[in-house]
């Protein structure tokens, strides 16, 4: 989520009816979507010292202790000063933490708060923020506070702030500092199809109703698709290296030019963290070197890999449309659900979210969590990528600031679809979308592929 707020005026999709939501239960809500946000963000800043918290792991990224400090700012920004109208309690760092004034590289260079009053100020927000909740009527005429829009706002920018940090965690050098469960194993996956069939025709796409959800993904409008197949699971790590093995880091034919010209700039010859020893295949994930499992699907992959492989295996990969398609469409019924099982909210039996476990769960996965149509892990586990740049819906209008999404749209950016494992349920759902540039592979990404009929 980008960070520079220029409010725009009035949100034309704003919810209707919010006077008719339960807004006490739309309050416990958002107190309890911050709260395990901040618990998240705790873990990530308290799991290693201040030295590591004011380093760079990568020029990739931010310093962690920036990330917490931004995380205070943006929540003092949008819900002491934009809710509440009160005065700045620190104007003067307003710029330091501005992510478009200052490019994640250059941010070790900057004057930025001292890890321990990093936790002062964003916990003197936050005590503030929550009072500021408890005393706000979350229904009227100002859209910023209808079904507490601002405040589910921010809980999802410090979750996708806390996947920012886990990605950090990942890059950083040195030994584990974070554990977790490793995610259940899949028993109803022999005689699963490769594939599943999406009938054609138009279905509902994005939305106009869900409170929380970003002007990106707005407003709800129709599409229409052909029929086509697509993956019942991600692409697995087994897979993907058959396509090393097969030639496809030295055969130039299977690539975009602009992802060969990666490929020999960069020397690639497999995912990120991925390394050859022994005639075996090794990753490093969260300090820990493991043999690569061949069942999970595959990880740190850019666009430009996911699609080669695709073209290798004479497929392609699914148009956002389509992915969308086949986590929300019922045929029986014709709806749009809100998730590939239906309206109900995500549990951990249907999908792989929240930072629960460390890795993707094995292809096959969260049976609970399939779509209608049969296909699985289209929530969570990985993000997965598709052949759509990043463009505005009909009707989009900016809401509550153009550089959230405005500012990125365009060739330039592709989308990604479905979340991952590091993505917090309140931060994903069928219409969600994110996108990052087509070289990117230190983000969670994987993907699925698609042909046509």
């Amino acid at each position: 989520m980008t960070d520079s707020p220029t409010p725009a005026a009035s949100d034309p999709h704003s919810p209707a009816g919010p006077d008719e939501a339960d807004t006490e239960a739309l309050r416990q809500r958002a107190l309890a979507a911050l709260l395990t946000a901040r618990e998240r963000t705790t873990l990530l800043t308290d799991s290693v010292d201040d030295d590591e918290l004011t380093a760079q792991h990568s020029p990739l990224m931010s310093p962690l202790v920036w990330d917490l400090a931004h995380i205070g700012n943006q929540e003092e920004l949008w819900l002491l000063r934009g809710v509440a109208g009160r005065e700045a309690m620190r104007p003067e760092i307003d710029g330091l933490y501005d992510a478009f004034e200052h490019p994640r590289a250059t941010r070790p260079s900057l004057p930025l708060l001292a890890p321990a009053e990093a936790r002062i100020y964003a916990a003197e927000v936050r005590g503030r923020a929550l009072d500021v909740l408890d005393g706000t009527a979350l229904h009227g005429d100002c859209p910023l506070v209808q079904a507490g829009f601002a405040f589910g706002m921010i809980a999802q920018h410090e979750q996708q702030h806390d996947e920012t940090m886990l990605i950090t965690h990942q890059l950083r050098s040195g030994p584990a500092v974070l554990t977790a469960p490793v995610p259940p194993a899949p028993t109803d996956v022999a005689g699963l199809p490769a594939e599943v069939l999406v009938p054609g025709g138009p279905f509902t796409m994005g939305t106009s109703t869900e409170p929380w959800a970003l002007d990106n993904e707005r407003p709800a409008h129709v599409r229409d698709v052909a029929d086509f197949f697509i993956d019942t699971t991600p692409v697995t790590c087994g897979a993907y290296q058959r396509f090393i093995e097969d030639g496809g880091y030295t055969e130039r034919h299977w690539w975009a030019p602009e992802g060969w010209a990666m490929v020999r700039e960069h020397e690639l010859t497999a995912p990120l963290f991925w390394h050859r020893d022994a005639g075996q295949w090794l990753r490093r994930r969260f300090g820990v070197t493991e043999t690569v499992p061949e069942t999970e699907p595959v990880l740190h992959v850019s666009w430009y890999e996911a699609d080669a492989y695709a073209r290798w295996a004479g497929r392609r990969l699914p148009s956002e449309a389509e992915w969308e398609k086949a986590a929300r469409h019922d045929p029986a019924s014709g709806r749009s659900l809100r998730y590939p099982w239906g309206d109900e909210d995500p549990t951990p039996e249907r999908a792989n979210l929240g930072q629960r476990h460390l890795r993707p769960a094995p292809a096959g996965g969260y049976a609970a969590g399939r779509s209608p149509l049969g296909a699985r892990q289209l929530i969570g586990d990985v993000w997965e990528w598709t052949s759509s740049d990043f463009l505005p819906y009909p009707g989009f209008s900016a809401f509550p600031y153009r550089e959230y999404s405005e500012v990125f749209f365009g060739p330039a950016h592709k989308v990604l679809r479905g979340g991952s494992f590091a993505v917090d349920p309140v931060a994903c759902r069928g219409t969600f979308r994110n996108w990052d540039l087509p070289v990117r592979r230190q983000i969670f990404s994987g993907f699925r592929t698609a042909r046509d009929l």
